[in-house]
């Protein structure tokens, strides 16, 4: 895989691209479509490389805004859900039917049933400049990326630690027992000269999918079995699921503390009450979750300060990533997300993130605590074209086998 030379070819625009060999490394390019303009960018870091008119989902068939990565390319494709209808040259970004496509009719307003409509000439372009997992960031009003640095961003590191390499060993006599005559111990590779330097080759991981978000039902009720179970109550397996023990064993660690057992079953003061008897300290409230080619990873709780304001959503994305020199730089969209009065009061929060230009990325890595052992693998995995995306609404129903973090955005009302 190469990078992309936008530098060296200058801005492109309307639907001229360079030739596909010179246009780069697909996972590190982004697609921004703005409905409100009808329009299509490709970003290179924070180099505009291309731009073309788009037609995106009329009335009743709105292509919905967030987060979204190529999860399918098909030179050649029909529709399932509509007469079979062609869709040449499309890059499907949900599995429900969203997608990329070239189209025959592309004005300059939204037509199509929920797609996102591409000129012929300029979709077999972009069809060859990018990979299965390049991001598509679609918003109502359009927006750029900017370049992001943070304290709390992942640094890239070699996993070999220094001094667990022997480059200078010589073959020497070992007396395993006074009363034995010496040995030698034969290896069975060649060793360098002394003063021979000791290189680590790294392969390339694929990029890690990483999203940070408000911990939901699920997490909490794992962490409440396997607390309930350290404390000698038996919860069943800690899997996410309430059964019959698990209803048992919460309703007799109530009645040890005195608690309700009528009503709700898993409150906040039940949960309160069972980390501190665990000696946990204060539930979590976030999570982070790691995907790598459209897979589940790993997860881990992490800690949310000031959690009754809302965080935001931000996409955030690793360029010029060098493990062996462990550095990165960062580049940043914050995105309009407004949350319903349902989820804030779900949630728990109480001022809502709504103005962008203050509640940004870097205002809401501020406020995020990740442990140091999870954030040690993610840096010893991490590779060029690694996100992160940040999102108070977590996973939503596009997210699923065989995709990577899919974040749907909301804009606010019309007064």
């Amino acid at each position: 895989m190469f990078k992309s030379l936008a530098a060296s070819l200058g801005l492109l625009s309307a639907t001229v691209f360079a030739a596909p060999a010179l246009a780069g490394n697909g996972a590190v390019l982004q697609i921004f479509v703005s409905k409100a303009e009808q329009t299509l960018t490709v970003y290179d870091g924070d180099q505009v490389i291309a731009t073309s008119k788009v037609s995106t989902g009329k009335a009743g068939h709105t292509t919905p805004s967030g987060v979204f990565s190529i999860l399918e390319k098909r030179k050649y494709h029909e529709s399932n859900l509509y007469s079979n209808a062609p869709m040449p040259w499309m890059q499907r970004i949900t599995w429900s039917g969203v997608a990329l496509h070239e189209s025959n009719s592309v004005p300059n307003y939204p037509a199509s049933h929920g797609c996102v409509r591409l000129p012929r000439a300029f979709a077999k372009q972009l069809f060859s400049m990018t990979e299965r997992g390049a991001h598509v960031i679609i918003t109502d009003q359009p927006v750029a990326p900017v370049w992001l640095e943070h304290a709390n961003l992942f640094t890239p590191r070699v996993p070999v630690e220094a001094g667990q390499l022997l480059s200078d060993a010589e073959l020497r006599p070992s007396t395993l027992d006074a009363s034995l005559k010496s040995v030698e111990v034969a290896m069975a590779d060649v060793l360098p000269k002394a003063g021979a330097e000791a290189k680590v080759v790294l392969e390339e991981e694929p990029p890690l999918r990483i999203l940070i978000t408000r911990r939901g039902q699920r997490e909490m009720l794992i962490d409440a079995q396997t607390l309930l179970g350290e404390l000698g109550f038996d919860a069943g397996i800690p899997d996410g699921h309430v059964g019959k023990a698990t209803v048992s064993a919460v309703n007799g660690f109530k009645r040890w503390k005195g608690l309700d057992t009528k009503g709700e079953l898993f409150t906040a003061e039940f949960l309160g009450e069972l980390f501190k008897s665990a000696g946990k300290g204060e539930p979590p409230l976030g999570q982070i979750m790691v995907r790598q080619k459209f897979t589940p990873l790993f997860e881990a709780p992490v800690t949310i300060a000031n959690p009754q304001i809302a965080l935001g959503t931000h996409f955030i994305e690793a360029v010029d990533v060098d493990r062996y020199g462990s550095k990165a730089k960062w580049r940043a969209v914050t995105l309009e997300n407004h949350l319903s009065n349902a989820t804030t009061k779900r949630l728990g929060i109480t001022t809502p993130a709504d103005d962008t230009s203050v509640y940004n990325a870097a205002a809401a890595l501020d406020r995020i605590t990740i442990p140091a052992h999870i954030r040690h693998r993610i840096e010893t995995l991490m590779s060029e074209g690694t996100s992160l995306t940040i999102s108070d609404t977590g996973l939503g129903p596009e997210t699923g086998a065989g995709t990577d973090f899919i974040t749907i955005t909301h804009r606010a009302p019309k007064a």
